[in-house]
């Protein structure tokens, strides 16, 4: 992994991170153990598939960059569709406070989104390779 791949990566886990923090906090005052269980579960899931979401479109682009829209779009539905058949196995679970795990999920997924954004925009991304200017065969 490149110094800039980290960099993105922490640029869009560490907000997160923090909102899901927030999310655990504010969550176990209003519903108790139970809701800061749930904000726990809900910030780890969506750092976890956005996490594995980035490193997989990272690989892509560095390896076949005719195919990163692509990927990308079939990389998000897969996502969306995970998440899914996540919210449907823990639908009647009592393990923890699903109004909680919707509100840290819904809220760290717009965050690591929104950070994402910035560091791209931030990002000082190079349009042609140095080594291949130079060399002419």
């Amino acid at each position: 992994m490149q110094s800039n791949d980290v960099r993105m990566f922490l640029n869009c886990a560490v907000p997160s991170a923090a909102a899901g923090v927030i999310a655990v906090v504010v969550s176990g005052v209003l519903a108790g153990g139970k809701g800061a269980i749930g904000a726990a579960f809900g910030t780890f899931v969506v750092i976890a598939f956005m996490s594995i979401g980035l490193l997989v479109l990272q690989r892509v682009a560095k390896s076949y960059p005719a195919l990163f829209q692509m990927m990308g779009l079939a990389l998000y539905t897969t996502q969306i569709l995970l998440l899914a058949v996540i919210l449907a196995v823990f639908k009647n679970t009592s393990l923890f406070n699903q109004r909680a795990f919707a509100f840290a999920l819904l809220g760290t997924t717009l965050v690591w989104i929104a950070a994402q954004a910035r560091a791209h925009m931030k990002a000082k991304i190079l349009y042609v390779e140095p080594d291949s200017a130079g060399s002419t065969s």
